[in-house]
């Protein structure tokens, strides 16, 4: 059974012990919901250090200044594109949520006890040690040390594969069967499939603005150019992972007329790198949150940004594991935004319901940095005759 699937079921399933009014199974579920939440926060730590870690270490490949490009652009596409989906969600939930009715909330049920695990650093000191160790392998070539945080993500994904992403839905049970005992939990959905529609037509807005750019730099068509990324669009709908659809990507990226080389480069290393789509939906979902949830207000812009481009840092961290975005992201949200667990548990929720959506637009736009950074390549690069033979065949 997917996931999405696991999660509706714990959502509809907290909802109906919430509403039934079973003290003891309630606090229940309420109290696997604390330990569980406690769990997540100690191993956030982990994967900022070692994912992040481990992501940088490994970007030491291929021509220092192609890299530089690619790495660049690829920031400040997943940037402008979280704060693209900032005002976008800024101007369009306070439409959603100007009718709420305040709910009549009732008193909902304590948990049996509660349990404290300390993270064994915070999330900036992990975020800090992972640039530095990162770098520092990447400069030295420290194989040995890369080894090790190699290793250390390799553990992290297991942890994640074993212990997390499976109770994943219980932990969503206990969010809203705790909402639904307070009294909250209707209005919470009513914004959920708004929020959802917001995301994914915000994702093609900016597949369609990277595809403008990349045709305005090489004359091509980017319809054209969009058209030909399909088959990687609906591929990922499917994965639900960039790295899986690599293959995909690769030939409909060479479809648009990107050399071999550049391609061959510039895919693998965006699908790692580049997830605009993923900071779209996380943004768009975190506004969604702060304006349905009690106790937070949504903040302005200036507030917002430093969120954003730590976003666009933290995302090194996102491929390989399902949901591997928001799990990164869930440090930033609690550290910078104050993220409770019934804001961190709808977080989750929401992202999981659309991550193929937002995996097909990081995948789609991975195709428009490889155009843009074909087009540096050949800047950069004398044509050889090979080159030349190569373009005129196309």
């Amino acid at each position: 059974m997917k996931l999405i699937l696991k999660l509706l079921i714990g959502i509809a399933a907290g909802i109906l012990v919430g509403l039934s009014g079973i003290d003891w199974l309630i606090r229940s579920l309420i109290t696997f919901t604390g330990i569980f939440g406690e769990w997540i926060n100690f191993v956030i730590p982990l994967i900022i250090l070692f994912f992040i870690g481990s992501g940088i270490a490994s970007i030491g490949k291929g021509s220092s200044k192609l890299v530089g490009a690619t790495v660049g652009t690829a920031y400040v596409s997943t940037i402008t594109a979280g704060i693209m989906a900032f005002f976008i969600a800024v101007a369009i939930m306070p439409f959603v949520t100007s009718e709420r009715q305040p709910p009549e909330e009732g008193a909902a049920p304590e948990a049996f006890f509660s349990f404290e695990l300390t993270p064994f650093m915070d999330i900036l000191t992990a975020l800090v040690l992972a640039f530095i160790f990162g770098i520092t392998i990447a400069a030295l070539k420290l194989d040995g040390l890369k080894t090790i945080f190699d290793e250390g993500k390799t553990v992290i994904e297991k942890v994640i594969y074993i212990a997390i992403i499976p109770v994943l839905p219980f932990y969503i049970a206990g969010i809203f069967a705790d909402m639904a005992a307070e009294g909250t939990v209707l209005e919470t959905l009513q914004v959920f499939g708004i929020v959802l529609a917001v995301a994914i037509a915000t994702h093609w807005i900016w597949i369609t603005i990277q595809y403008t750019a990349a045709g305005l730099a090489t004359g091509q068509n980017p319809f054209v150019l969009i058209k030909t990324m399909l088959p990687a669009y609906v591929t990922a709908l499917g994965t639900m992972s960039s790295a899986a659809t690599i293959p995909v990507t690769l030939r409909q990226t060479k479809q648009n007329r990107v050399s071999e080389a550049v391609a061959n480069f510039s895919i693998p290393l965006s699908a790692t790198i580049h997830l605009s789509g993923s900071v779209i939906t996380i943004v768009s979902c975190a506004v969604a949150v702060m304006a349905v949830l009690d106790g937070y207000t949504v903040p302005g812009f200036f507030t917002m940004l430093p969120v954003i481009l730590a976003l666009g840092v933290i995302m090194v961290a996102a491929p390989g594991v399902p949901g591997g975005a928001i799990f990164a992201a869930l440090g930033v949200l609690t550290s910078m935004l104050g993220f409770s667990e019934a804001a961190m548990g709808m977080m989750i929720a929401l992202y999981f319901a659309q991550d193929s959506f937002g995996t097909g637009a990081n995948v789609t736009g991975d195709g428009a940095i490889a155009v843009l950074m074909d087009k540096f390549a050949e800047r950069q690069t004398p044509e050889t005759p090979q080159m030349e033979a190569h373009r005129k065949a196309e």
